[in-house]
């Protein structure tokens, strides 16, 4: 049986979207990946760019808000992934195993012309990308 992973955000529209298609990308069928916000706001058109740069393509994928896994799905594991995700998420969780906090730089807050604002998604989709290869590597 697969382990249940939720990343979670607030606006479920850059980081935890992110998140989700790597761990998709790198864990395979050993987990079953979702991701949602507090207040989903859709996927972040910049979000969709940076990732397709690197050959993923998460146009499939939906922006969704926490009640449709909380006491809905089963999860193993319940990753915030950004600090206002961890401070207002549910403090009982029915199910989790494991719960972590891993910070991430909201891109989409940040202000500047086009290039500054791209260059911010890279860095944050990189930043994931590491932590989900090492977070894999750990749990071996």
């Amino acid at each position: 049986m697969p382990t249940r992973v939720l990343f979670l955000c607030t606006g479920n529209s850059a980081r935890s979207q992110m998140a989700e298609a790597f761990l998709r990308k790198y864990g395979g069928d050993d987990f079953e990946v979702h991701s949602a916000g507090l207040e989903p706001k859709g996927l972040h058109p910049l979000t969709l760019q940076v990732m397709k740069e690197i050959g993923l393509d998460i146009s499939h994928q939906q922006s969704k808000g926490v009640g449709v896994y909380l006491g809905q799905t089963f999860i193993h594991t319940l990753i915030t992934v950004c600090d206002d995700a961890d401070k207002n998420c549910p403090t009982t969780w029915p199910g989790v195993t494991q719960r972590l906090h891993w910070s991430f730089e909201d891109p989409a807050a940040v202000k500047g012309d086009e290039d500054e604002q791209v260059a911010k998604f890279r860095q944050v989709r990189d930043q994931i990308d590491q932590k989900i290869k090492d977070w894999l590597q750990a749990q071996e």
